[in-house]
């Protein structure tokens, strides 16, 4: 099977869930999956996938899995016991043939607390199933792969001018399979030596002893949109439940569900403070960047003690060119995903699984990169367009 572990996701899977068990424990939400490659069909891997996602249905977390992260500073003992009877409830997810999003459609229903883990090990799982049915020549494309990232690795090592550079490996999701995903892993935290800040994958990072990386992502944001007094509201509300959470932890803001504008109007010169730094995830990143240290300065806040992460499609070269761009103005720091955990000669699926609905009603995420914004009701797309005061598609 691959996946073993209901570790074997992302940190801030976990992070979002204690803040859901604690603050929004009768949630109901709604994702969906869609694929974004043309000509890619996964009907004849349909069931394939199905006895995949019903094994993962069946994991339980182990003892020393609770005990590891029971060790993380930010987690409680009752976010611990809870997830002690944990499972993924398979009557939740539906896997069906469609004629789009690559031959299939996947849909989640039910109880935000039971079904936020879904997404990241659905998506690994889609991928690997592909990736391994498509795939003639696997140990050529692992040499392959290891070429690549020895050449990417050593644009960092041989550069003297990179001596703070960071990098957090951020591909689970999008993965050519479990196996190369741990190699990367390990790769990284043999020869990348401080310039590798660690993994957002908890089961990689307790594996290879490296830090577990992560914060929020989009569905916490646009959940506020169904869970929050007022829409217009909805980002504050959102940021301020984290800060009553976590009282100054897990300090990362994300800026891109409403869009740049929206989002600087609504970080105050309060969550400025409060907040370690925010990170990138859509449109130009030299330009965020930019407009970010503008902000602090104009909040009255040095912005080199906050941190800027990037993690929307990074390279390696392009990583390097933000690294010397803001190199002494801010701490800066880079999630590199698809690059490294499916760069082996072939091209790799975009799919996504994003939450649609929240409590009955739409929630969407209006992307500064127009092609990530994901939604399936216009009406309320428009609304939240209006309410946010942002720019037509």
């Amino acid at each position: 099977m691959i996946i073993t572990s209901l570790l074997d996701t992302d940190l801030y899977k976990f992070s979002m869930m204690q803040v859901v068990l604690h603050q929004f424990p009768a949630a109901q939400v709604e994702y969906r999956y869609k694929c974004r490659t043309t000509g890619v069909d996964l009907r004849p891997y349909i069931d394939e996938i199905r006895a995949e996602v019903r094994a993962l249905c069946q994991l339980r977390f182990a003892e020393d899995e609770l005990h590891y992260l029971s060790g993380l500073r930010f987690i409680k003992s009752d976010f611990v016991d809870f997830l002690r009877l944990f499972h993924l409830p398979e009557k939740a997810i539906d896997i069906i043939e469609s004629d789009d999003n690559g031959g299939i459609s996947i849909s989640v229903q039910g109880p935000w607390l039971h079904t936020i883990l879904f997404e990241i090990p659905v998506l690994a799982i889609v991928n690997e199933v592909y990736f391994r049915n498509t795939s003639r020549f696997p140990d050529s494309e692992w040499e392959e792969g290891r070429k690549r990232l020895q050449s990417k690795m050593h644009l960092v090592l041989d550069d003297p001018d990179l001596d703070e550079f960071r990098l957090a490996e951020y591909g689970t999701r999008r993965r050519f399979s479990k196996a190369w995903h741990a190699e990367v892993v390990r790769v990284l935290k043999e020869q990348m030596g401080p310039h590798f800040a660690g993994t957002s994958n908890v089961w990689l990072a307790r594996e290879h002893n490296v830090t577990p990386l992560g914060t929020m992502g989009h569905e916490y944001l646009q959940a506020c949109q169904g869970l929050g007094p007022r829409l217009r509201d909805s980002q504050v509300f959102a940021l301020e439940t984290w800060a009553k959470e976590y009282r100054g932890d897990l300090g990362i803001a994300l800026s891109d569900v409403y869009g740049m504008e929206a989002f600087l109007r609504d970080f105050d010169m309060y969550f400025c403070k409060l907040f370690d730094g925010a990170r990138h995830d859509s449109g130009d990143p030299f330009t965020w960047g930019e407009r970010m240290l503008e902000h602090y300065r104009k909040n009255r806040v040095d912005p080199r003690t906050k941190t800027l992460i990037f993690s929307d499609g990074l390279t390696f070269p392009l990583a390097i060119e933000l690294a010397k761009r803001f190199a002494g103005r801010c701490k800066v720091s880079f999630g590199i995903g698809t690059n490294l955990t499916n760069d082996l000669g072939h091209q790799p699926l975009q799919v996504v699984m994003k939450m649609i609905r929240c409590n009955g009603q739409p929630v969407a995420k209006v992307s500064d990169a127009p092609e990530k914004t994901m939604c399936d009701d216009p009406a309320y797309l428009a609304y939240l367009r209006q309410v946010f005061d942002l720019p037509p598609p």
